[in-house]
């Protein structure tokens, strides 16, 4: 398969599954996040260290507002991505109630001076949001690379390294096999509301 059909396959299937996820209702996915929440807390990561980022859910994504508390509770602390100027993603420490703006896609992020952000390399733990999963650990997400970019460092790990990462979404998202390409960086895992799927020693 060449670059240019694995482009135009990829784009055919995020536009099916962006589709797909818009229609949940939003009880549904309120109901998935708790259902996440309880798979989330297999992973022993999670549940013991520092440095946990995930995402502000936009478009359908899942809803992280159960994560977030469960973490600050245990004295985690939890991180929202910041966009770099160089097209990577950087993080900050973020609780309810702190302030926030809207960045070039209208996301919002934490405000915080540049020296309070973190590197993805000094996280444990990553939620990754996502479009659509297979069980080979390949993710298909909205298309900007910014994960990919991000987490370059981890393509070539042959074990679960630090920091690990976790596709979050729903059972409905799964595909039977995601078309990849040569930067896309694979999933220690994914959790959804159903099961956590382990693809650590996956080939």
């Amino acid at each position: 398969m060449t670059q240019a059909s694995t482009s135009d396959e990829r784009a055919t299937l995020r536009a099916t599954q962006r589709a797909r996820r818009a229609a949940l209702p939003a009880s549904e996915r309120v109901a998935a996040a708790r259902g996440v929440l309880a798979q989330l807390e297999q992973v022993p990561e999670f549940m013991t260290d520092t440095r946990i980022a995930g995402y502000w859910a936009i478009g359908g994504e899942l809803p992280l507002a159960t994560v977030v508390g469960s973490l600050l509770a245990r004295g985690q602390h939890y991180c929202l991505p910041v966009l770099g100027d160089d097209r990577t993603l950087r993080f900050a420490t973020w609780k309810p109630g702190d302030a926030l703006q809207p960045n070039r896609f209208g996301i919002p992020e934490p405000v915080c001076t540049p020296d309070a952000l973190l590197v993805p390399a000094q996280l444990d733990v990553v939620l990754v949001p996502l479009l659509g999963f297979d069980r080979e650990g390949n993710r298909l997400g909205m298309g900007g690379g910014w994960y990919d970019r991000s987490f370059a460092f981890l393509r070539t790990r042959t074990t679960v390294a630090r920091p690990v990462l976790v596709g979050v979404g729903y059972a409905m998202q799964e595909v039977g096999h995601v078309p990849t390409e040569a930067w896309d960086v694979r999933l220690d895992y994914v959790a959804t509301e159903r099961e956590l799927i382990d693809l650590a020693g996956e080939p």
